[in-house]
C-alpha cells in the first residue's frame, strides 16, 4: 500500500480562481484527464512528470507549468520519494480559450520572475481577509501568463497620475468596507492589471499595502481610545482578529494588545 497523499483544497472567495489544490504525493500518479479550468501548477519538490497531446514534459522546481482546458493530461512522480506541487485552477476569465492552442504546444514557463508571484498568491490565498491582495496578485500573474502565449514584450512602464490617484480617493472612501479590484476598475473605466500598476508606481506600494496601512492607522486610534481588539478588527475592516492581528504586527511591531497597554499612561518625566 502506498503511502497516503498530504492534500489541502479549498475554494477562495476570490473571483476569476475556481480552486487552490496543495498536495504532496509519494506514488500516486494521475490517470489521463481533463479540466474545465487552466491549471496553473508550481512545483515545491522532487518533479512531475506528465503527457499533454501525446508529448511527454516534465515540470521541476524551478519552472511554471500551465495545462490548458478540455485538453487530456496525466502525472505522475519523477523522482524517488514523490512530489509537492501546488495548484491554481483559473477559470476562462482569466485566460481566453482563444490561447489553448498556444497553450498546448508549451506548457512549461521558464520565467523565475512569473514563479514567485505564483507563490505569492498561494501565500496571501492561505489567509481569508486578504481578498484585495489575492486580486491585485492574481491580476498580474494572469497579465504575465498571457503575454508569454501571445509572445509579447514586457509591458511598457507607463505612469497614469490620474488614474493612480483616483484609486487612492476610492479606497480612502472604502477604508473599512473595502473595494474589489474589478469594482474600482469598473468605476474608473480602466483595466484592472493598468490599476494596480499605475497605482504601484505612483505611490511605491499596492493597493491593498496601502488600504491595510490606512486599516491599521485607524486601529492605532481606536486602541490608544480605549477600544478592545476585538471590537477594534471588526471596526476597521479586518476579517477577524487573527488578520487583524497579523497585520498590524507586521505594520507596527508589536500586537495590538501590547500597543494598547503602552498607551494606558504617559511615560514618566526624566
Amino acid at each position: 500500500m502506498g503511502a497516503r497523499p498530504d492534500i489541502t483544497a479549498w475554494r477562495p472567495g476570490v473571483e476569476g480562481i475556481a480552486e487552490v489544490f496543495h498536495a504532496h504525493f509519494a506514488d500516486h500518479a494521475y490517470p489521463m484527464h481533463t479540466h474545465d479550468a487552466w491549471t496553473l501548477l508550481i512545483v515545491d519538490e522532487g518533479a512531475v512528470r506528465y503527457d499533454l497531446d501525446r508529448h511527454e514534459h516534465g515540470a521541476p522546481r524551478s519552472v511554471v507549468t500551465l495545462l490548458p482546458p478540455h485538453v487530456p493530461h496525466n502525472g505522475g512522480p519523477a523522482s524517488p520519494g514523490g512530489f509537492r506541487k501546488r495548484v491554481l485552477y483559473l477559470d476562462t476569465t482569466q485566460l481566453g480559450t482563444d490561447l489553448v492552442g498556444r497553450a498546448v504546444g508549451r506548457p512549461v514557463l521558464r520565467d523565475p520572475r512569473l514563479r514567485h508571484r505564483v507563490d505569492q498568491l498561494h501565500r496571501t490565498l492561505m489567509h481569508p481577509g486578504d481578498e484585495l491582495e489575492a486580486q491585485s496578485r492574481l491580476a498580474l500573474v494572469a497579465e504575465r501568463l498571457a503575454r508569454h502565449l501571445r509572445d509579447e514584450p514586457a509591458a511598457p512602464r507607463t505612469s497614469d497620475r490620474r488614474v493612480a490617484y483616483a484609486l487612492r480617493d476610492l479606497l480612502d472612501e472604502h477604508v473599512v468596507a473595502g473595494l474589489a479590484l474589478r469594482e474600482a476598475a469598473e468605476r474608473l473605466h480602466c483595466h484592472h492589471t493598468h490599476l494596480v500598476r499605475a497605482f504601484s508606481r505612483e505611490f511605491g506600494l499596492a493597493p491593498h499595502q496601502y488600504l491595510t496601512g490606512r486599516r491599521v492607522d485607524l486601529a492605532r486610534r481606536l486602541l490608544l481610545g480605549g477600544m478592545r481588539a476585538p471590537e477594534v478588527a471588526t471596526s476597521t475592516g479586518f476579517y477577524d482578529q487573527s488578520h487583524f492581528s497579523r497585520h498590524f504586527k507586521r505594520v507596527v511591531g508589536t500586537s495590538p494588545g501590547h500597543y494598547a497597554r503602552t498607551g494606558a499612561a504617559p511615560p514618566p518625566v526624566s
